[in-house]
């Protein structure tokens, strides 16, 4: 119902004009905007929201803060973890070095018994012994090595996983920062700090007024006249007979028509249907939005 009364409300507007001394006036509207209500990401109390209505803002600009300590905390234990689960990695040379050592001893004695035995000064058994030593060192040295590089990569499983739950915690603490997504003016402000925020609290609403829609109506025989990208003439009314003339841009036009009911069939009624149109203006700071504006189709 309140969609038909703003519906009627614009039919009465484009008749008024049409009927009044502004006969070449092809379309008639209001001004509106790109508007987005920046909501809350993060919950905990604003700490900071440095913001009043009318201020203009810069894309990405950060207006505010929201309590993170906790978020913070848990970060800093989280990289405590990881300074800890590096003293735990295992140096694998150093351990293996032992080894390793033990087993160039025994591999120098068996040469030194292989020629032992060879001149009958040693016995064959000696050098059976010491070749089983070799043999032992050899698997002890392999199941080391496996076990270390085992320990070692758990360690770097254990540091890759804390490392993602960093990066997490790293983005939740991003969202605690209020920024604005584009290059506007405060239109609303709906909280203040100290209030508590929870995900998706409206904390203000910021519009491109730098950029100007006027959403205006047009008949049905004057649908051919337009097409996107086409250019037109757009005068503001500023009152008492005060208008400012700009240039638009026609950006979207409606794919079907309004206030006319679908059971109506008659040519005369079909003449009521009007469409929607949008069209861009670039605004010189005296446009607002709601004010009501019109269209001159032709050059």
């Amino acid at each position: 119902m309140k969609t038909k009364l703003v519906f009627l409300t614009a039919l009465a507007v484009i008749v008024s004009a049409c009927s009044s001394g502004n006969g070449d006036f092809d379309a008639s509207g209001t001004f509106e905007t790109t508007e987005v209500i920046v909501s809350s990401e993060g919950s905990g109390t604003i700490l900071q929201l440095d913001i009043v209505e009318g201020q203009k803002l810069n894309a990405n600009q950060v207006v505010g803060y929201i309590d993170s300590t906790q978020l913070y905390l848990k970060r800093e234990q989280l990289k405590a973890s990881q300074r800890a689960l590096q003293n735990r990695r295992p140096d694998i040379a150093k351990q293996l070095a032992t080894i390793e050592q033990q087993l160039v001893t025994a591999k120098y004695e068996r040469n030194r018994i292989e020629n032992l035995v060879a001149d009958n000064a040693a016995t064959t058994k000696q050098l059976d012994d010491v070749n089983a030593l070799v043999l032992n060192l050899e698997k002890q040295l392999v199941a080391t090595k496996s076990t270390l590089e085992k320990t070692d990569r758990g360690v770097v499983a254990e540091h890759e996983a804390i490392e993602i739950q960093i990066a997490q915690l790293d983005h939740q603490l991003a969202k605690c920062r209020i920024t604005s997504p584009i290059e506007g003016q405060v239109l609303v402000k709906y909280a203040q700090a100290g209030e508590l925020a929870i995900a998706g609290k409206p904390l203000y609403k910021i519009g491109d007024t730098d950029n100007m829609v006027l959403r205006a109506y047009i008949t049905g025989d004057q649908i051919s006249q337009l097409k996107i990208g086409q250019a037109v003439k757009v005068f503001a009314d500023f009152g008492k007979d005060n208008e400012r003339e700009y240039e638009g841009t026609v950006s979207w036009i409606s794919s079907k028509s309004e206030f006319t009911p679908k059971t109506i069939q008659t040519r005369n009624e079909r003449a009521n249907l009007v469409y929607a149109v949008k069209i861009n203006v670039k605004n010189d700071g005296y446009l607002k939005i709601g004010m009501y504006g019109g269209v001159r189709l032709g050059s």
